[in-house]
């Protein structure tokens, strides 16, 4: 297992990996990040979806969700939100703000890709069809209920989903194997999904599938149109997710662990190790 310092320090390597990559891999590789998430949150709705106790419902919909980020870490991909992370290589001064926001950018945009991918083909597939049509009402009211947040509400639940996102990922990086990295990072997400926070890339998903289903299907929802989606759910979701993952977990964790912190160099099986996990992310 590594410390927490060993998982600072590894971060910065990480972070100096995936701001060099081409923005043409970063797309590609964000649009399965997206797709993944996507795939989650069709999931996390299609299980809790005939659940009569909205309580138990939540909670079989966040045990699900953990799917999505399981298969961010292992497979390979970009997600903007625990991207946010990179802050700590700009911290260090071995990454550039520019390089940082191009990677969120590029990341940002394939994230929305894949998400919407997904959203169109579970719409257009039928998948909402299941349980007489009443997973088509559970995927219109799961997108509804984002888009009638207030500006404010959206942000602050922005802020702490990716606190916990972020936790997962910082968690997920102290481990050295698979079934650790799942099993550490399963929690954190359970936490945020049961919570009701708010993730700006699963809300892509959910927002494109709902809006898709309402028009396909007939159903009408207060609030459910593309400005409240864009102008009332992404935007101050993803400022949200920037100051909890950036402003709060990065800069916080960069100030403890690395700020004034000497270096103590690695053991040539220690530097090796580093740059093996700084490759695999």
């Amino acid at each position: 297992m590594h410390s927490p310092l060993e998982i600072a320090r590894n971060y910065v390597d990480v972070g100096i990996h995936k701001s060099n990559l081409s923005a043409f891999k970063m797309v590609l590789l964000g649009i399965f990040a997206g797709m993944f998430i996507g795939f989650a949150g069709i999931a996390s709705t299609t299980a809790s979806s005939t659940i009569a106790v909205s309580s138990v419902a939540k909670l079989v919909g966040a045990c699900v969700f953990p799917a999505g980020m399981a298969m961010v870490l292992i497979a390979g991909s970009e997600l903007f939100t625990g991207n946010t992370l990179i802050i700590i290589a700009v911290l260090e001064k071995k990454v550039t703000i520019r390089k940082m926001l191009k990677n969120w950018f590029f990341v940002f945009t394939g994230n929305f890709i894949g998400a919407a991918f997904v959203a169109f083909f579970v719409v257009y597939g039928g998948t909402p069809e299941l349980f007489d049509g009443q997973l088509a009402n559970s995927i219109v009211a799961a997108g509804a209920a984002r888009c009638n947040l207030s500006f404010m509400e959206s942000f602050i639940r922005g802020i702490l989903c990716n606190i916990l996102v972020c936790i997962a990922v910082w968690m997920a990086f102290a481990s050295k194997d698979v079934p650790g990295k799942l099993i550490t990072s399963f929690w954190p997400i359970m936490v945020f999904v049961v919570c009701g926070f708010e993730h700006s890339v699963a809300d892509m998903y959910f927002g494109t599938a709902a809006l898709l289903t309402s028009v396909k299907y007939g159903i009408a929802a207060e609030g459910l149109n593309v400005f409240h989606f864009l102008f009332s759910n992404i935007l101050p979701v993803t400022l949200g997710n920037i100051v909890g993952g950036a402003g709060i977990v990065g800069f916080g964790y960069w100030l403890i662990y690395l700020h004034q912190t000497p270096y103590t160099h690695n053991s040539v099986e220690e530097e090796q190790e580093e740059i093996d996990i700084a490759e695999e992310y």
